[in-house]
């Protein structure tokens, strides 16, 4: 693995890069907020002893709904030794957290939260790459709870996206959270493999995206690969 000062756009920066990505996601997703990688700046990493590699990196990541930009600074651990550990993250951003979107998630919060017609969904985007507008906040939220697989799954070797939610299930709402099956297909673009994993998420403007159980489908050799979409 290269050490020292890194090529921005070579893959080993932005692997790191991605990784922060999805941190961020895991903090401050939602519905109507999910942030991409932007641009990276520059990037260094280092061999630390009995511990791992360790990434600095000087990106910009975007929000994708609001196109709001942020410049961050990131420090990133990948955990050395036997067995696979989620990278630890840290990450301060500037500007990325500007755009205002309370009134969105309480408008679609107390949508869901008081329907009786309980919301579904699949093939989001379709083999076409379309989507209506109606269900873009399931996908949005769906991209932000595979942040938390991909978060945990990532090392130096990966680099994942999510490429379809193949489908979702709005279920009752329990202690003011909104509950949702979701079944996605993420794509790990260094081994072109499409991976299926169902997971339990749970959202609320105050509480925020949080995924209760995941599990990993078995492989399916002979599905279609989902449309080309970039997260």
């Amino acid at each position: 693995m290269t050490t020292g000062v890194l090529n921005p756009s070579h893959y080993p920066a932005r692997r790191a890069a991605t990784v922060v990505q999805h941190y961020l996601n895991t903090r401050y997703g939602s519905p109507y907020r999910w942030i991409f990688l932007s641009t990276v700046h520059s990037g260094s990493a280092e061999d630390v002893a009995e511990m791992g590699r360790k990434y600095q990196l000087e990106l910009t990541m975007q929000e994708m709904i609001s196109n709001v930009s942020g410049r961050c600074s990131a420090e990133l651990l990948f955990p050395g030794g036997e067995g696979q550990s989620a990278p630890q993250v840290q990450a301060s951003c500037e500007g990325l957290h500007q755009s205002n979107t309370t009134a969105q998630e309480e408008a679609f919060y107390q949508q869901h939260r008081a329907s009786n017609n309980l919301a579904s969904g699949n093939d989001i985007p379709d083999s076409y790459g379309h989507m209506e507008p109606s269900v873009k906040p399931f996908w949005q939220l769906g991209g932000v709870a595979s942040s938390f697989i991909m978060l945990r799954e990532s090392n130096e070797s990966t680099l994942y996206n999510m490429a379809q939610v193949a489908n979702f299930t709005q279920l009752e709402t329990e202690k003011d959270q909104l509950r949702f099956n979701y079944h996605v297909l993420l794509h790990e673009m260094i081994s072109q493999e499409i991976i299926h994993w169902k997971l339990l998420v749970t959202w609320s403007p105050a509480q925020g995206v949080q995924v209760l159980q995941t599990e990993l489908q078995p492989k399916c050799r002979h599905c279609e690969a989902p449309p080309n979409t970039t997260n």
